[in-house]
């Protein structure tokens, strides 16, 4: 699994976070989406579908 965002889509509202925050978490400036881990393992596979998924942006781009 690869993973990638656009922060310049983004808008700042954490859903990411809070679905998966082993592979996301926010600027404390501005709030803007930061990628923890381009490559999660297997067991966060779900977690990281579901924050994709609740991107009000569509900023997260999640390769199999």
């Amino acid at each position: 699994m690869k993973v990638t965002i656009d922060q310049d889509k983004c808008v700042s509202s954490g859903q990411c976070v809070l679905a998966a925050e082993e592979v996301f978490d926010q600027r404390d400036e501005d709030g803007v989406v930061v990628l923890l881990n381009a490559n999660p393992p297997a067991e966060l596979a779900e977690d990281v579908r579901q924050a994709a998924v609740l991107c009000p942006a569509l900023a997260i781009v999640v390769e199999d």
